[in-house]
């Protein structure tokens, strides 16, 4: 996923700050707000994401 951050005007002529991941925007008030939500979304999308149980149900031990 391209992950980038750009000042884009807003329609009543201020200034956002847009997020762009791939070919969807999300925008933001300030580049604090905007390079936070960055900063959050890579810790995770890197994060490990263990894989479902498939079919079965887990092992478990008797006691």
């Amino acid at each position: 996923m391209n992950i980038s951050i750009q000042q884009v005007k807003s329609a009543t002529g201020g200034a956002l700050w847009q997020v762009c991941l791939d070919q969807h925007g999300v925008s933001f008030r300030s580049e604090a707000e905007a390079r936070s939500f960055v900063n959050v979304l890579r810790a995770r999308l890197q994060a490990p994401h263990p894989l479902p149980w498939r079919g079965a149900s887990p092992v478990r031990s008797a006691s």
